[in-house]
Formats: C-alpha cells, sequence, structure tokens
C-alpha cells in the first residue's frame, strides 16, 4: 500500500527513538522511500549510520546543510514528499511547532510544508497529560495536524500511564489510511466479523472456524478510505483495527441485538461473520459431568440476522458472505434474493488458500442481476479492498436512481 510513497521521518530526543528503526525497516520493506531528520537531541539516541542503513538515504540533521549541488535542506525535503511523521514526538517539538518556533532542520521543514503531518507522542506521563502540552496538541490538531494518541503502560523512567509510543504497526496503519484516497468519504459502514460461541454450559460451546480477518479486512480498508467504520465482532484473535468502532458480541442473539442497534445510522451493511444457525436450547448453569452412554443436545434456531436487516434495509447496500462446498454459484444467488441483498461474496471452502484461517481469499460477487464476477487468489485487504470498489459503484447507481 505504501509502494514508492516517500516519507519524511522526524526523529526527536526520546528514548523511544529507537523504534524509530523498526519503523523505517516496515516502511521499506513496504517499498516506501524514507528520508530521516534527526534533532540534535535525538542523535544522543540513536545513530544517524543506523538510520542510513536501514533507510538507504542520507540522514538530515543540519539546517543548513545542501541536499544537492544547491538545495537548501528544509526546502526540497518539504517539496519533495507524501507525508511528513515525527516518530517519537516529544513535548518539545509540539510545543515548538505550535508556538511557529522554527529553530532546527525538523521544526523549519515542518514549517515550510503543506503536507500532511503526523505526530506520534512519546514521553513521561505527567509531561503528556501537562495541559500545556494537551493544549498544544489540540491547537495543532485544530490546524489539520494528525495525531497518535499515546498508549498506555510501562515507561522507560518507571512510571506507568499513558506516554508510550503507539506500535510500529499502528503506526504504519494510520500513515496508510492518512495517504488512501477518501472516496467512501461519508459513507458510514457497519461490518460483522468473526465467529460466535454459543454455550450450553459454562465452559463449552459450540462454534466454527472463523478466524475473523476477512471482516476485520473490510473494516480495515473500509477505514482507510474515509467510510466511518463500525466493527461487531464475535471472538477472534486479532488485534481491534485503529480508528474503527468496535463492539464485541458472543453469541449469535448478542451479534443481533447490537447489529439491529445500528442499522439506522448505517449506509452499507457488510456481514460478513460466520454467525452459528443453531445454539442449545438449554443452557446449564454448572459444568455437565462426564457419564456413560449418548450425551445429546436439543438444538434451536438462531436469529437470521441479515434476513431480518433484509427486510428494513430501505436504499442501504446490503451485502452478505455465503460459505459453500458444493453449488456455490446457485446456493449463493438463492441466498442473495431470498435474504434480499444487493451483493453477495461466493467463498467456495473447497479451493486451496480460501475461506476460514487463511490469509488469502478467492471469491465471485454475485448481484442482483446474476452476474458473476471472480476475483483470483490474493490477500484478503485486496480482497476487501475490490469488493469495496464494487459497494462503491452500487452506492452510485443507487443514488442515481433517487
Amino acid at each position: 500500500m505504501l509502494k514508492g510513497k516517500k516519507i519524511i521521518l522526524g526523529i526527536t530526543g526520546s528514548i523511544a527513538a529507537y523504534k524509530s528503526a523498526e519503523l523505517t525497516r516496515e516502511f521499506v520493506k513496504q517499498e516506501a522511500d524514507v528520508k530521516v531528520i534527526m534533532t540534535q537531541n535525538a542523535l544522543k539516541f540513536i545513530t544517524p549510520l543506523t538510520m542510513q542503513t536501514l533507510s538507504g538515504n542520507p540522514v538530515y540533521s543540519d539546517t543548513f546543510s545542501l541536499t544537492g549541488q544547491w538545495k537548501i535542506g528544509h526546502i526540497s525535503l518539504a517539496e519533495d514528499a507524501d507525508i511528513i511523521l515525527i516518530v517519537p514526538a516529544t513535548a518539545n517539538i509540539i510545543g515548538k511547532i505550535a508556538s511557529g518556533i522554527a529553530d532546527d532542520l525538523l521544526s523549519t521543514t515542518v514549517m515550510a510544508t503543506k503536507l500532511p503531518v503526523l505526530v506520534c507522542p512519546a514521553m513521561n506521563t505527567n509531561m503528556y497529560t501537562n495541559e500545556i502540552v494537551r493544549a498544544n496538541m489540540m491547537k495543532l490538531s485544530s490546524l489539520g495536524y494528525f495525531f497518535m494518541e499515546a498508549e498506555y503502560g510501562e515507561l522507560a523512567c518507571g512510571a506507568e500511564g499513558a506516554g508510550r509510543l503507539p506500535s510500529v504497526d499502528d503506526i504504519v496503519e494510520e500513515v496508510t489510511s492518512i495517504l488512501a484516497k477518501k472516496d467512501l468519504a461519508g459513507e458510514r459502514i457497519l461490518i460483522t466479523a468473526g465467529p460466535t460461541r454459543e454455550p450450553f454450559d459454562p465452559i463449552r460451546f459450540i462454534s466454527n472456524y472463523s478466524s475473523g480477518k476477512m471482516g476485520y479486512a473490510f473494516a480495515i480498508m473500509a477505514k482507510r478510505r474515509g467510510a466511518d467504520v463500525t466493527l461487531i465482532s464475535g471472538p477472534t484473535e486479532l488485534p481491534v483495527p485503529s480508528g474503527v468502532k468496535f463492539i464485541r458480541a458472543s453469541s449469535a442473539v448478542k451479534m443481533r441485538d447490537e447489529a439491529m442497534k445500528h442499522v439506522e445510522e448505517s449506509t452499507v451493511i457488510i456481514k460478513v461473520a460466520a454467525v452459528a444457525d443453531y445454539r442449545p436450547s438449554v443452557l446449564s448453569d454448572s459444568k455437565i459431568k462426564k457419564q456413560d452412554g449418548i450425551f445429546s443436545i436439543s438444538l434451536e434456531r438462531n436469529p437470521d440476522i441479515i434476513s431480518e436487516i433484509g427486510q428494513i434495509k430501505g436504499d442501504r447496500i446490503l451485502v452478505g458472505f455465503a460459505m459453500e462446498t458444493e453449488n456455490l454459484l446457485k446456493n449463493a444467488y438463492d441466498k442473495l434474493i431470498s435474504k434480499n441483498m444487493d451483493l453477495i461474496v461466493a467463498n467456495d471452502l473447497s479451493r486451496p488458500g480460501s475461506g476460514f484461517q487463511y490469509d488469502t481469499n478467492s471469491v465471485r460477487l454475485i448481484d442482483r442481476s446474476g452476474d458473476v464476477r471472480k476475483l483470483p487468489l490474493m490477500n484478503k485487504q485486496r480482497v476487501a479492498d475490490r469488493i469495496l470498489d464494487r459497494i462503491k459503484k452500487l452506492r452510485e447507481e443507487k443514488k442515481g436512481s433517487i
């Protein structure tokens, strides 16, 4: 997603400066071009040689150095990039930028740019919560600067509290999101993901193999493209995507209740969750003990969430998934029509690399006209992005017919 992007990475004097090396490595892995600016205090925490080796570019720290035969550093750096990051950002650099002070190469470069600027603070928790520092951050946010909130945890100074640098993965995702096209801005997308668990006693349940990866991929890509995303998720091992409204729902009934709360506000609903069709009709208050003979559980139907939404969806776009092992296209199309969807994603579980647990997927998109479009095997985020393209077109067609 960052291939060919030109990134200026500003490093300031924080113990978290060592994480900028890992961040640079990740950007380079994604084929971004990284140029590093270090403040004089940053040089005390990490060496320019380290950053030059990892980035493959010269490291800049002198305000009056020339980037070529004649170009002044802070001018040419600010002109030839897609985004400026300050990672880690100290209270000092935040205060200087908020006050319009440009007394080193990094602050001067920021003053000379109209690029998006992402600031990732890392500092002692008392500094981070200081009213002056918070006011400076709020001022810069109001002027269009992007901020990531520091994480809570144990700090290098021995204190515990807010002030830790966000994770490298979260920073990379935020940069990707800032630079992505915002063609879904204004859309409010409701996504369900993961499995449900239907308990029959306090420690055991009926479930399925869903990992939630496909639904989470939708949440990540829709957020990147500017949508307001609500993700309702069953139990998974996945980290919560940043920047989305996240709701946990362990059972089908809980997922149904949470989904129905958000239908009215949504413009697009994507039902990816592998919701159990049945649940035990009786939930034991205590663990069911092992016994001789056959043990049986009586099951009853769970609510059909997508069918219920289909009855009230109005002009919203409703997208569902069909997991099949045979008669894929017919079964998927029948489900599309019977549940009043606009688009269904047919997933053949018998195909290698597709379906549950995998990071890849190969699907077919079927609309109400019966048109079938096959997507090749690819990363689930790319699959989600292609499906969002189709959803965007359906939204435009629906708006045009009103």
